[in-house]
């Protein structure tokens, strides 16, 4: 994991960061494990667009994520099926370096 963690600038970039951590569990195990160690490691990688575009992924039903995730199908819009393979892609990364 990237030593940033802990290297926010204000309380409020702290309060969001924790906010978005929040909201990515899911309750489905199979989205919890896509989406929180995404969030945790790279989330603060991303420009300010992706952020919010991760932001707005999360808004979406958890069936629609859990088909996505699983390319049962795809999305409906062409920012989330980036955002989609942006996670999907930094997991396997992930995944490859443990």
């Amino acid at each position: 994991m990237i030593g940033f963690m802990n290297d926010f600038n204000t309380d409020l970039e702290r309060a969001e960061f924790n906010r978005v951590i929040w909201h990515s569990r899911r309750g489905m195990l199979e989205l919890d494990l896509v989406l929180e160690p995404f969030v945790r490691n790279s989330y603060r990688l991303l420009d300010a667009d992706a952020q919010a575009l991760y932001r707005r992924l999360l808004t979406c039903e958890d069936q629609e994520l859990y088909n996505w995730f699983l390319k049962k199908e795809p999305a409906t819009d062409a920012g989330l099926i980036s955002m989609v393979e942006t996670i999907l892609a930094a997991n396997r990364e992930r995944a490859q370096q443990a």
